[in-house]
């Protein structure tokens, strides 16, 4: 008998039907004997009603008051769960995260756990019921409701698993696994039995959505196995079929893993580039171009500061697109005549693409491969990052998606 952990997304709960077909699938794990501990999210598009209705009300609106209503949403998908439950013939209980409890900072609408408690989750499951508890929320010292930010519900899923030291986190979403890259720009996409943590980290950080990059960081501190898989199988499917499909996330390397250089492609759409010239080569110079940037709130990926001649360099760095005229604002307005720059330039259009995999570390010659592909398409690179296990390029966006089936090509992830 083990303690599994079940997460299904918006779209796994979107409807009375799914939630029926979610019921019958947790009700088949129960009847083999496991305990299991639910976190569903809200019904799809439910969040975004509930948000909608409060800036309707008040553009303005409380960020407090935002997370009480926001929290809504997982606190009917739990309830009509523990029901479809109860109608299985599971005896089954639902908890809001103020209840069980999840003990979270007071960062309203991006609050992060700090500890949960255990005692009235595991008196359920020993007492044969299945527990449902509401994702993406929970309570701070003062009493308040908060909620974790957007995806905040896989972050719940593996952290209740942390602290119930579940033998394992199953991530339900709509997507059967995680891919060497999105199958929606390259159709040799293949889906990967396993990743590591750290592989896992750097495609969710660098622009895969299968998971919340905080959920992956909490279950590699926590050492949480975990699976993704789809929610839109048979419901009814054997369970040792379940049990190995989708993703292993997984913590121990093995030789299968060191044999491929490269696990994945990651790439995101939405960058952009700024490009302070001419600037005074000083010590503290990056700090009076970032600083301010960093005060604002805005993100910064990529930093590239060139070499000095005649005591002056140029600073180039990445921020998302949506930030980029604030960013550029920002820098022309209250940062150029201080820090004595030549010059602001910047490019809204660009995409970054990283190639991933903890396989680098044995191998040589990616970086050449990768650069190599990319200059056979006529792709030229404008920025570049490496790390142990990933190499970044910034390219013009126009040709993000054929560097991606290049590269994809070239480091043969289409092969099993």
């Amino acid at each position: 008998m083990a303690l599994i952990v079940h997460k299904y997304g918006g779209t796994s709960m979107g409807s009375v039907e799914r939630i029926a077909n979610v019921a019958k699938r947790v009700a088949k794990w129960m009847r083999a004997g496991h305990q299991v501990v639910v976190v569903p999210s809200a019904m799809s598009g439910e969040t975004n009603r509930l948000l909608g209705l409060a800036k309707e009300i008040n553009p303005e609106a409380n960020p407090r008051e935002l997370d009480q209503i926001a929290s809504t949403g997982e606190q009917v998908s739990s309830g009509l769960l523990a029901l479809a439950l109860i109608r299985e013939g599971i005896d089954a209980v639902s908890y809001a995260g103020w209840q069980v409890t999840v003990h979270t900072d007071s960062a309203f609408t991006k609050a992060r756990i700090k500890s949960i408690d255990d005692k009235k989750i595991l008196a359920d499951l020993n007492a044969g019921k299945a527990v449902v508890v509401t994702g993406f929320q929970g309570v701070d010292p003062a009493g308040n409701i908060t909620t974790l930010g957007r995806g905040g519900s896989d972050t719940s899923a593996v952290a209740m698993a942390a602290a119930l030291k579940a033998d394992e986190c199953l991530i339900y979403t709509d997507v059967d696994g995680v891919y060497t890259t999105d199958p929606r720009v390259c159709e040799d996409a293949r889906r990967l039995d396993k990743i590591t943590f750290e592989e896992m980290l750097e495609m969710a950080s660098l622009g895969s959505k299968v998971l919340q990059i905080r959920s992956v960081e909490f279950a590699g501190k926590y050492k949480v196995k975990t699976r993704v898989l789809s929610s839109l199988t048979d419901p009814l499917m054997p369970l040792d079929i379940e049990m190995k499909s989708g993703t292993l996330i997984t913590f121990e390397e093995d030789s299968t893993m060191e044999a491929a250089a490269i696990s994945g492609i990651a790439f995101a759409r939405d960058e952009a580039k700024i490009t302070v010239l001419g600037v005074p080569d000083r010590p503290g110079i990056a700090y009076q171009i970032l600083g301010p940037i960093a005060d604002a709130n805005i993100d910064v990926d990529m930093i590239i500061q060139n070499q000095s001649v005649e005591g002056k360099t140029d600073f180039t760095f990445t921020v998302p697109r949506a930030e980029y005229q604030k960013a550029l604002d920002l820098l022309r307005n209250s940062v150029q005549a201080h820090i004595e720059a030549k010059e602001i330039s910047g490019d809204p259009k660009v995409s970054k693409v990283s190639v991933v995999g903890v396989g680098m570390r044995s191998h040589v010659g990616i970086a050449s491969k990768m650069f190599r592909t990319l200059s056979e398409e006529g792709i030229n690179i404008l920025m570049i990052s490496t790390s142990e296990i990933k190499i970044s390029v910034v390219i013009d966006e126009k040709y993000m998606e054929l560097a991606v089936r290049a590269l994809h090509k070239a480091f043969e992830l289409d092969q099993k």
